[in-house]
């Protein structure tokens, strides 16, 4: 229910009294395929079944004659100064109290033959497996063929296996290597230098931000250059600028 939602409180200004009463499950579902301004049973201290709604539509059940209990007396229980109230919910989203429990009560089948069988045919539905195994004749033939390996895990693998072998090498040694590659070519992505020095990704990324610039757009998007302070060679900028 929302905040801003209104309740009609029309049940407290009349005073309403309502009765709390517990009622087995079967019973509300029966009580669902009574017609619309039908008749689904009348209460004496007891509540008795309607004529109409003590058919059950068994699945599975070789006993046509299956019938749901007719006759539920009341065993009445206290409120224990409990404030309870009845609320309705109508199909416009509108929350009306319909009144103040003043009793509490539980309505209980008369254990018949009939009834038993129903117990018996809840339990069987209750442990009956949601997913079933089965065996096929022949094999599916779809696009979604099984194999042993996919590329991606096969790639994954074969990355960690390579890079679970570079062992950190001394920072000096990494540094002359990197300076060796950049007198060779001017821009590098990080693949390239990885199999250049042999070094993990995440340690040759941290000498990087060091001693170079990460290009994330332009004509060298996704590389690597020298700061200009630990270049050997003029930058096209900087070439335009002396011209």
């Amino acid at each position: 229910m929302s905040e801003t939602m209104e309740v009609d409180l029309t049940g407290v200004k009349q005073s309403k009294g309502v009765w709390l009463v517990k009622v087995p499950k079967y019973l509300s579902q029966q009580w669902d395929k009574a017609a619309e301004k039908g008749e689904c049973g009348c209460v004496h201290i007891s509540f008795y079944l309607s004529d109409e709604l003590i058919a059950l539509d068994a699945v599975g059940e070789n006993d046509a004659s299956l019938e749901v209990p007719k006759d539920h007396p009341f065993t009445m229980h206290p409120v224990g100064g409990q404030t309870m109230a009845v609320f309705s919910h109508s199909n416009t989203d509108e929350i009306s109290l319909e009144g103040m429990v003043v009793h509490r009560a539980e309505c209980r089948p008369v254990v018949t033959d009939s009834y038993m069988k129903l117990k018996k045919l809840q339990i069987k539905e209750s442990i009956k497996p949601q997913r079933l195994s089965q065996q096929l004749e022949r094999a599916v033939t779809t696009i979604f063929k099984p194999v042993a390996n996919h590329d991606f895990n096969v790639e994954y693998e074969k990355k960690k296996k390579t890079e679970g072998k570079m062992v950190r090498a001394e920072r000096q040694l990494v540094l002359d290597m990197l300076f060796s590659a950049f007198e060779k070519h001017q821009y590098y992505n990080i693949k390239a230098l990885v199999d250049i020095t042999k070094q993990p990704v995440t340690y040759l990324k941290e000498i990087m931000r060091e001693i170079g610039t990460y290009n994330s757009k332009g004509v060298h998007k996704s590389t690597w250059e020298l700061k200009p302070e630990y270049r050997h060679y003029q930058s096209d900028e900087e070439e335009m600028q002396t011209t």
